[in-house]
């Protein structure tokens, strides 16, 4: 009988898989730190900038996994960075963690997400962070980046009419948001790409099944691109995870490298 070939990830896939030790080993031990750097190309046009989007670092004070993170984003020499929220769940990491993200080397732009805002810090330091960086942290806000190519908007999810910064048709419209969901509430606008986080990618992924569970404001978006009415919708798997739920299986940490 000839048994068929398997890659080196299917044969991985099918250890884990059938041993519940190795499964816990992974989802402990191995992927939570397990740096990925996807590749996401929008359009069909040879693009004209590249840029990294990363979001939920959720600090805790594992200072050398986040030194390794901004290591690899600065390795890759994007344009700018985009991060769609949750820095930290606790005040007392928050020094440490803008003490880190401070060397990256490109501009850094990013929003709030709702540990940020849980946490009762001071939103001043961030935005000095990201400031220095030749970004900005934007609360309801916009930026025209790229040598004017690129309308940056950042909302803060917080009300319903923010999302309703004015778009310029001459240029690409790329929208930072936290949560997913909010897509919806952006009925009769049309983004050129929507960046969110949040949902981790659910932290634990069943093969053929998808993640165990979502926070709130995720629903079907949890983790990828989907396209919507307002234009296409990429949620990243983040860096960090929520609380003590250090796992993660089927769905490494991420970077990703857009290029529009």
């Amino acid at each position: 009988m000839k048994f068929p070939r398997l890659n080196r990830r299917q044969f991985l896939a099918a250890i884990l898989l059938a041993t519940p030790g190795a499964v816990f080993a992974d989802a402990k031990y191995l992927e939570p730190t397990w740096l990925k750097v996807r590749k996401l190309r929008m359009g069909n046009r040879p693009p004209s900038h590249r840029f990294i989007h990363f979001t939920d670092v959720h600090h805790k004070g594992d200072s050398d996994y986040l030194k390794s993170v901004v290591t690899r984003i600065n390795s890759l020499a994007p344009d700018f960075i985009c991060f769609t929220g949750d820095i930290i769940e606790e005040e007392k990491f928050l020094a440490e963690a803008l003490e880190i993200l401070s060397g990256i080397n490109a501009p850094m732009f990013g929003v709030p997400g709702n540990h940020d805002y849980w946490s009762k810090v001071s939103f001043a330091p961030i935005h000095k962070c990201f400031n220095a960086t030749g970004g900005a942290w934007l609360m309801d806000e916009q930026r025209t980046i790229a040598d004017g190519k690129i309308n940056l908007i950042g909302i803060t999810c917080s009300h319903d009419n923010q999302a309703r910064l004015p778009l310029n048709p001459a240029v690409k419209n790329i929208l930072l948001m936290h949560y997913p969901a909010w897509v919806k509430k952006l009925s009769g606008q049309k983004f050129d790409l929507m960046l969110a986080g949040h949902s981790h990618g659910g932290q634990v992924r069943i093969p053929f099944y998808g993640p165990l569970m979502v926070p709130y404001a995720v629903d079907e978006f949890d983790w990828g691109l989907f396209q919507t009415a307002a234009g296409p919708l990429y949620v990243n798997a983040g860096i960090g995870y929520v609380y003590t739920y250090n796992f993660r299986f089927n769905c490494r940490p991420e970077i990703t490298v857009i290029e529009i």
